[in-house]
């Protein structure tokens, strides 16, 4: 069971979303509004299992976010979500190339998230 997820987005709107989608798992949610939000949250919650991260965000966008986190071997084999507006190609691509384990467009559905944390972590909601 999921323990403790990070969600890397500029939303407020969207880590509302976050909260009511991830309490079916009883997980607790550390929130960032960008990269470098969320590279200081991650080193104050190293026991993240999991990170959800948006591509286009101010200061440090999502891929740099998960370079630079790929690059840090403590964290490098935390698992990634993306979940993101930006629907290009390359960036979908670029981002699993960078480490990233999935992708979910927004606007997404609940089903579609959970589908996901169930593939990478064999988790159903509680």
């Amino acid at each position: 069971m999921l323990k403790k997820v990070l969600v890397v987005d500029d939303s407020a709107l969207i880590h509302q979303m976050y909260k009511m989608v991830l309490m079916r798992y009883r997980c607790e949610i550390v929130q960032a509004l960008n990269g470098q939000d969320g590279l200081d949250k991650l080193e104050k919650n190293p026991d993240v299992s999991m990170m959800l991260v948006d591509i286009n965000m101010p200061l440090m966008n999502g891929l740099e976010f998960i370079q630079k986190v790929k690059a840090l071997e403590k964290y490098n084999t935390i698992p990634i979500i993306i979940v993101s507006t930006e629907g290009k190609e390359e960036d979908t691509k670029r981002g699993l190339a960078l480490g990233a384990q999935g992708y979910v467009k927004k606007p997404f559905q609940p089903s579609d998230l959970h589908s996901l944390i169930g593939k990478l972590f064999g988790a159903a909601p509680a």
